[in-house]
């Protein structure tokens, strides 16, 4: 019975090391918050950033989307509006819909460029 228990819980026990053989394996460590960035990255080529829009475009753009998501496209500024209304979104994005042009829009991107916002170019 000891044995038996031994065995089931060497693995709690042993926790306290890696567990990979290989040292390339192994997970980096993480940089803390007051660490700065040694990398830096010409304007509009962040990570995670496509190729002709900037963070900000692309967060602008992550807002307008989540409020916006479940529409059916085509659509037109009024159904967007109305969807961003009964979502509950916040004024600004209440304010974007409102100052997009009185058109059908296909999707986000064409949104985007309504409203100036970057749109990615080219391909990943």
């Amino acid at each position: 019975m000891d044995d038996q228990q031994k065995h089931e819980t060497e693995g709690m026990v042993r926790g306290g090391g890696s567990t990979h053989a290989e040292e390339w394996k192994e997970p980096e460590a993480m940089r803390s918050a007051d660490e700065e960035s040694t990398q830096s990255y010409p304007p509009g080529h962040e990570p995670g950033v496509p190729q002709g829009m900037t963070q900000q475009d692309v967060d602008v753009r992550s807002e307008l989307a989540r409020w916006l998501s479940d529409t059916h496209w085509p659509t037109s500024k009024e159904e967007l509006l109305r969807r961003a209304q009964r979502q509950g979104a916040p004024d600004r994005v209440l304010d974007m819909v409102e100052a997009l042009p009185d058109r059908s829009f296909e999707n986000m991107a064409d949104i985007a460029q309504s409203l100036g916002i970057g749109v990615e170019q080219g391909r990943w």
